[in-house]
């Protein structure tokens, strides 16, 4: 079953109210379908950049993407969901992540857990947040039974296992991303063993998961070059030369970019495209030619 296209921007430059308002109705008035604030110093506040958001739009879906869950008690975190939810009418996606960024833990004063501890600590969350959305008694009452969709977002083997065991989304980040933050975006050879192992782990889950992918650049012809320059200590080796093989890139004339996501839906199973607050524009006039409209 192919799985109809769905897009998001997330938005990740703090400002004003009135700043924040406006780019949320625009991202309403081209056509997204969700509205993401990702979770990292120094940007946005997920839960109140998200509860303006909501305010102020009517249509896009609002999703955390994604909380650095070690940062968070699950209890706590489960009432700020809730109340989320519950405020928003159920517009909420739940993005959980493992967190990977040293510096982070460092300036909060939180001690950074090993890998292992992150997932255990990511997997300890999901399953407090089920119990407490599930029991008919919690308060605050999500709107939606059972809690947000959850989406889960990662790249190693332990996330990508627990997502396909327990997300309704599943969020590729498109490369390895290391402890300093910087990350190594994958080829489409990488990108299908992660999705194939992925969807093998799905089983009779497969055709009701979504799968999403972040793209991190999206380049006219004309800016290929400085563009790729740009980017070059985030590429494969010796593909600096053919960035078509990288999937979270997005280069060519606007056919040649709908033709590509297509063929990554077909190919990889992705329908659910994300892209940066600074490629909200320049992706926009995508989702209508992808949905045929």
């Amino acid at each position: 079953m192919v799985l109809p296209f769905r897009f998001g921007v997330n938005l990740t430059v703090p400002g004003s109210r009135a700043a924040w308002i406006e780019k949320c109705r625009r991202a309403e008035e081209l056509g997204y379908d969700v509205i993401g604030v990702p979770d990292h110093l120094n940007l946005p506040a997920p839960f109140p950049a998200l509860m303006l958001a909501a305010s102020v739009t009517e249509r896009p879906r609002l999703n955390t993407f994604v909380l650095n869950t070690p940062f968070y008690n699950p209890v706590l975190l489960a009432r700020d969901v809730a109340g989320l939810d519950q405020l928003t009418d159920g517009r909420v996606e739940l993005g959980l992540g493992a967190g990977y960024v040293q510096a982070e833990f460092d300036a909060a004063g939180i001690p950074f857990p090993s890998a292992g501890e992150r997932v255990r600590h990511l997997e300890h969350t999901i399953g407090t947040l089920r119990e407490l959305f599930t029991n008919p008694e919690y308060q605050p009452a999500p709107a939606q039974p059972g809690g947000p969709p959850l989406l889960i977002a990662g790249w190693g083997e332990r996330v990508l296992r627990l997502a396909a065991e327990r997300a309704d989304i599943i969020a590729f980040t498109g490369g390895h991303a290391a402890d300093s933050g910087h990350i190594s975006l994958a080829d489409s050879a990488t990108t299908a063993k992660k999705t194939d192992y992925v969807r093998e782990l799905l089983g009779a889950r497969g055709d009701r998961v979504e799968l999403n992918l972040l793209i991190q650049a999206v380049v006219e012809p004309e800016d290929r070059d400085a563009a790729l320059e740009r980017l070059t200590t985030h590429l494969p080796f010796g593909l600096a030369d053919d960035p078509a093989d990288i999937p979270t890139l997005l280069i060519g004339r606007l056919d040649e970019m709908a033709a590509a996501l297509q063929q990554r839906r077909d190919r990889f199973g992705f329908n659910y495209f994300s892209v940066l607050e600074h490629n909200m524009e320049r992706f926009a006039p995508l989702i209508p030619l992808l949905r045929g409209e």
